[in-house]
């Protein structure tokens, strides 16, 4: 009974107390967790900041064939954008396009269609105001 007991605490030994060790160090990573609401990995990343452009042109994508002047109300927008600070210094208010596409309809009364923004690589969209804007079709001749 005593070999037996012997060879159960004492066979890989080092391998039981480093894995004992391990077992300790992510309970008390969840603990520490859970105690402040949040991953202890965020502490440790880049904080993020904004910036916003405003009076960035609305451009009107259309299909090739409709050659009229459509226009959209308001023709300017502002948009919000995040991302870390070094690479938020090099973004230019031309680097952002703000587009609205209008390759699959021919005429509608009252619409309105929703801003699509694209941004450089690393920064992220944050808000646009307006989000949406009204489509002005010119009368038929």
């Amino acid at each position: 009974m005593i070999v037996f007991l012997r060879e159960l605490f004492f066979h890989d030994f080092w391998l039981k107390l480093f894995s004992l060790a391990l077992a300790v160090l992510i309970w008390l990573t969840v603990a520490f967790a859970i105690k402040k609401e949040g991953s202890p990995v965020v502490a440790l990343t880049v904080p993020l900041q904004e910036m916003a452009f405003s009076n960035l042109p609305v451009v009107v994508m259309s299909s090739a064939q409709d050659v009229r002047s459509i226009r959209v109300s308001p023709s300017q927008v502002e948009v919000t954008v995040q991302g870390e600070g070094k690479t938020l210094r090099g973004v230019q208010a031309k680097d952002i396009r703000v587009i609205v596409d209008l390759t699959d309809i021919e005429e509608a009364q009252g619409l309105k269609k929703r801003i699509e923004v694209s941004t450089p690589p690393g920064i992220s969209l944050v808000r646009v105001f307006p989000s949406e804007v009204q489509i002005v079709f010119p009368p038929r001749q």
